[in-house]
């Protein structure tokens, strides 16, 4: 356990900012790694210990970074165009004038971008062809051939497939693995060259995504900032991973998580809980193995990330699954348990491999889990190791972390003691992530304002006000007095959360990018799907951090000073 203690037994502070919400001078409408580093030097001017991270890995065109189509490759998106080689200046003025709205836009123009950005790097990669060759590329490809092969195929398949990722949809002649190979085979025998240069061009894009994110992991280094990455629990059932290697997978199980009331953007959630589409994992063959596969991918990682949070870590032990793909939610939405059993053959959504419904049951999950997560902690290295332990969560799951020195999440109004009453943050383990919100969750500002609302004219006032209630006393807050409603969220309340947060105990504090300027913009609505997930933007750009911005992220340096967070 003591590896993973940082240094020191330091205790730090950092801001989840999510790639596609930065900007910077001359983007294309979505941040890239050039406004990392520029986001890493603005922090370690104000002493902030880490810049936490969405997933990175390339996404489907849902855009989810909790759905990736490969376990290892790299968002393409995120790739700075300025620094590919046989890219020129008419060919980057030309791209940001086709970006010219989306450079603008409030949101991320998702379409547009990689519209601009996929035609630019196939040009640079059409000269790249036109050269020799370049050894480093050769390299790459040979010291990367487990998981950048499949993937590169699968790319070029979905372009055979006519831009369809979802290979099960796929026409039946190259819908499974086997029968892909032996199309590959036919189409290689006719035309070789082509179908080498093809899937050379997602290997290329790998190779600049992988480059110029290791160049951010040093320039971090650099300037003392540590960067914190997140593994999502699954991948999409379209993605190369499942497609090509099927062995490690249940097809016919998704992961999610069970109904949760905190969640009422979607009927469906509320109702059935969330499907997240991606496949169950069959532990027996990956165990097997020597967990091959996520020793790869934790290692592929390991050269950008200092920390990383392991999504949704409850799944290591048990995951609640569904015995139907997403795409048929709609179908068993309207549906009772006997319907929606008659549907599947008896399989309901539950918990697999095994409920918590018994002490031997729990004694299995726990054993189960231990021997995955020692398998992830073995594979991170010196990372150090942050789980995502939010949900329903099993009385033996947290001391198991804490046994191995794997911080859990503390979201502060959450957290009650064995009397039900809020728990003060300085009873906090010292392994442990203390924050208020997430990216699955709106802004507190939004979540204060919504509850006052709710305890005026809604229908669950009891509720909202045991919220309020528990926010405020975990600042220590007194906002009600007799016969008064709680007052309107104010800095004053603002800075009160922020100052209990950095007294946590907790070895690490977030915040989100979005409440520190104050944005009601929330990044994610679970259960749903659509241009409100995964697309907000700061207004401002660095380099041109507007002076309330700069007063906003000052206040809070000095908290981290206060407390000793840096």
């Amino acid at each position: 356990m003591s590896k993973r203690v940082m240094e020191n037994g330091k205790r730090t502070a950092g801001v989840l900012f999510p790639v596609f919400s930065m900007r910077r001078e001359g983007d294309l409408g979505i941040g890239d790694t050039t406004a990392v580093k520029q986001c890493l030097d603005w922090f370690a001017e104000h002493r902030l210990g880490f810049l936490q991270l969405l997933p990175i890995n390339v996404t489907g065109s849902d855009r989810s970074p909790y759905s990736a189509i490969s376990s290892v490759a790299l968002d393409p998106l995120y790739i700075d165009l300025e620094k590919i080689k046989g890219v020129g200046a008419a060919a980057l003025r030309k791209a940001r004038e086709a970006c010219g709205v989306a450079r603008i836009s409030a949101s991320v123009d998702y379409a547009t971008v990689w519209q601009v950005k996929s035609e630019v790097l196939s040009a640079a990669f059409a000269k790249f062809c036109e050269r020799e060759g370049d050894g480093e590329f050769e390299t790459f490809k040979k010291e990367h051939r487990s998981w950048l092969e499949p993937y590169c195929k699968y790319r070029w398949l979905i372009d055979e497939a006519g831009g369809e990722e979802d290979w099960s949809l796929w026409p039946e002649e190259f819908n499974t693995r086997e029968k892909a190979m032996v199309y590959e085979g036919r189409r290689k025998r006719k035309e070789g060259a082509e179908v080498n240069t093809a899937q050379d061009y997602y290997a290329w894009e790998q190779w600049h995504a992988f480059g110029q994110w290791e160049e951010v992991r040093r320039h971090a280094d650099k300037v003392g900032v540590r960067l914190m990455g997140d593994v999502p629990i699954g991948v999409s059932y379209a993605s190369a991973d499942v497609f090509f290697e099927p062995e490690w997978f249940h097809l016919d199980l998704f992961g999610g998580a069970p109904p949760e009331t905190e969640f009422k953007a979607d009927a469906f959630t509320t109702k059935w809980g969330q499907n997240w589409g991606v496949p169950v994992y069959r532990w027996d063959a990956i165990e097997g193995s020597g967990f091959r596969w996520w020793r790869q991918r934790i290692g592929a990682l390991s050269s950008i990330f200092h920390q990383f949070r392991i999504d949704h870590i409850l799944g290591f032990y048990r995951i609640y699954s569904f015995p139907w793909h997403p795409r048929e939610n709609e179908k068993f939405l309207p549906l009772s348990l006997k319907q929606a059993a008659e549907k599947t053959g008896g399989r309901l959504p539950g918990f697999y491999p095994r409920e918590d419904d018994t002490m031997v049951h729990k004694a299995q999950n726990l054993l189960d889990g231990d021997r995955y997560i020692r398998a992830v902690l073995s594979a991170a290295g010196e990372a150090e190791v942050i789980g995502e332990d939010l949900g329903t969560v099993p009385e033996y799951v947290r001391p198991h972390l804490l046994e191995l020195g794997v911080a859990g999440f503390k979201v502060c109004h959450w957290e009650k003691d064995a009397q039900g009453e809020v728990m003060a943050g300085a009873d906090y383990p010292e392994c442990s992530f203390a924050c208020f919100t997430t990216h699955d969750m709106a802004p507190m500002k939004i979540q204060w304002e919504e509850c006052r609302k709710e305890m005026e004219e809604g229908p669950e006032k009891k509720e909202a006000a045991a919220k309020l209630k528990a926010i405020s006393e975990f600042a220590g807050l007194e906002v009600m007095r007799k016969g008064k409603s709680y007052p309107a969220f104010s800095h004053k309340i603002k800075y009160a959360l922020l100052d209990a947060l950095m007294r946590c105990h907790s070895r690490y504090v977030g915040v989100m990018i979005n409440a520190v300027g104050e944005s009601p913009i929330q990044i994610n609505f679970p259960g749903t799907v659509g241009d409100q997930n995964w697309t907000y933007r700061v207004s401002w750009e660095f380099g041109n951090v507007p002076k309330w911005m700069e007063k906003e992220m000052s206040s809070f340096e000095e908290m981290i000073v206060k407390y000793q967070r840096c």
